[in-house]
């Protein structure tokens, strides 16, 4: 028996036969060209051939991951349209003279190169999507098919790394398991592998060779393991742990549509934390009340520019419309710390995590700011939107926000936009100042949500970040939640609802801890929703 491991992409048992993913191989040689702008026309014929096959893969995809994972390829289309892709492309072709085939690989390995070297875990796994519309487009310009893979039987996939298109393209039926050597657990293909519920295993490396092609295996998707050739005690005990998993989803799935309601009668929202709109597909099938916490700067982080007023307007549109008419709570740019983008122009910092983010780039950079509250109050007529504000320390910071809030407001009553006039908003209790003044807060704002993550590293004065502090880090330790606990008597104190949008939300050993504060809302990862909800119901 051979045993491999990597990480987790989505949880469950597979069983069956390897089979690698077979693609067309392109060999891309360099030739010259003596005709630059024919080379050039050929180029932009391919370009909107393959725009053509994106747009037949995303009607593909809505029937089978619906709409708003079929977005992936709304974005493939527009990578192909991306100016600074386009102009790689033609600037190659033009000034070394070569093919255009050549200058296609050489602008993706490029452009996959920076993405997969950018520190945020999202903008990685962007890297796979340059690589997968250039194959494309590469394909087009040899006039080669792009692949696809006959299944006589249901498989386990394994490959190098697999692209969207290559996993929209599966006959989903006969697809048991992905198991990868390379790839990111935040790339559109893990995010599908997650939609489609399907185990799935990335990062195994090397180790995951050709030559087990065919073999029998067990992927276990709970702990990223794949057993080739299992043992038969193995064998059984997998066989066991995915009976047990497929009764304990059984039993989760007649969750949905229940309250979240203890055995006492004390009810809790169970609302969902989502990255980006491909997110939302998740929220809506594991039955969230709402959304908890959008986290914005994703839109940021994707783009190399700042994203206009249109662009974002757009995103939250679209997810309080498919959220149809539940709260879809939405954080304002949480940049900085981790979260780095080069356009914005940050100066080095010696503690990124104490330093210039989030509110304080708001507050200071005001025009970036009432673009995104335009945004915000303009989609706030299709759903029930609400707002709130990361890193508060202060009452003086939120009532500065309040009064940038009345002049976007004053602006779109003179342009004639409408926007709902009540958006609740409220701040994240992440700060021990936060907590303090929490009273004072409460007054002016309709809700709080406690971000746990940043809370807990500034209490403990431990960096999150830095992996020899962890065994110091103590999320359970009882100052943090005493803090809670405080935030929590004087939002009530005030009248206000609170929540918790951080990792602790999720923590099942914590619930009726939070339950007994009389913490109102969680909000966790769509995963999690159903088995919050089977904790709060057992709970007394």
């Amino acid at each position: 028996m051979i045993t491999l491991s990597g990480k987790s992409v989505f949880g469950g048992i597979a069983i069956g036969k390897i089979a690698f993913y077979k693609r067309n191989e392109i060999q891309i040689k360099r030739s010259r060209v003596e005709d630059t702008e024919q080379e050039v026309k050929r180029f932009e014929a391919a370009k909107e051939k393959a725009v053509s096959q994106l747009q037949e893969l995303h009607d593909k995809a809505l029937d089978d991951v619906g709409e708003t994972n079929a977005m992936i390829f709304e974005i493939h289309q527009m990578m192909l349209e991306d100016l600074d892709y386009v102009e790689s492309i033609v600037n190659i072709i033009t000034s070394q003279e070569v093919n255009a085939e050549y200058a296609v690989a050489t602008t993706a390995d490029n452009f996959a190169a920076m993405f997969a070297a950018m520190d945020d875990a999202y903008m990685q796994g962007r890297a796979a999507d340059v690589k997968d519309v250039s194959e494309r487009l590469i394909q087009v310009l040899s006039d080669q098919n792009s692949a696809s893979m006959e299944m006589n039987e249901p498989v386990i996939i394994a490959a190098d790394d697999l692209v969207p298109s290559e996993t929209v393209q599966l006959d989903k039926e006969k697809v048991l398991s992905f198991i990868t050597m390379y790839g990111s657990a935040n790339s559109h293909t893990a995010i599908l592998a997650r939609t489609m519920n399907i185990p799935a295993v990335i990062g195994i490396g090397e180790d995951l060779k050709k030559e087990y092609d065919g073999k029998e295996a067990i992927v276990d998707g709970m702990e990223g393991v794949i057993y080739i050739d299992p043992d038969k005690e193995t064998f059984t005990r997998m066989r066991e742990k995915q009976k047990e998993d497929q009764e304990q989803k059984t039993l989760l799935e007649q969750l949905k549509g229940k309250e979240n309601i203890t055995k006492s009668g004390q009810k809790v929202m169970v609302y969902a934390n989502i990255g980006n709109l491909s997110d939302v597909g998740a929220v809506l099938k594991n039955d969230a009340g709402g959304i908890g916490l959008f986290r914005s700067e994703f839109l940021y982080l994707e783009s190399e520019t700042f994203p206009t007023e249109e662009e974002q307007f757009k995103v939250y549109k679209q997810v309080a419309e498919n959220m149809a008419g539940k709260r879809v709570i939405i954080r304002t740019l949480d940049i900085g710390a981790d979260k780095q983008v080069d356009y914005f122009g940050l100066d080095k910092e010696e503690n990124p995590a104490l330093g210039y983010r989030a509110i304080r780039i708001c507050l200071t950079r005001q025009e970036i700011f009432k673009t995104q509250l335009r945004a915000l109050y303009r989609a706030s007529a299709y759903g029930q939107i609400a707002i709130m504000f990361p890193m508060i320390i202060s009452v003086d910071e939120v009532k500065q926000i309040k009064k940038i809030i009345e002049e976007v407001k004053q602006e779109l009553k003179e342009e004639g936009i409408d926007f709902r006039e009540n958006v609740e908003l409220g701040v994240m209790i992440e700060t021990p100042a936060a907590v303090m003044v929490s009273r004072d807060l409460a007054k002016e704002v309709d809700f709080f949500s406690v971000g746990t993550n940043d809370l807990t590293q500034y209490t403990l004065a431990i960096d999150r970040q830095n992996q020899k502090l962890e065994p110091f880090y103590d999320s359970h330790h009882p100052a943090v939640l005493s803090m809670i606990r405080m935030a929590a008597e004087n939002a009530h104190a005030e009248g206000k609802w609170i929540g918790i949008c951080g990792e602790l939300g999720a923590d099942l050993s914590l619930t009726e801890t939070f339950l007994e504060m009389g913490i109102d809302e969680l909000s966790v990862a769509p995963g999690m929703i159903l088995p919050l909800r089977k904790r709060i119901r057992e709970a007394d």
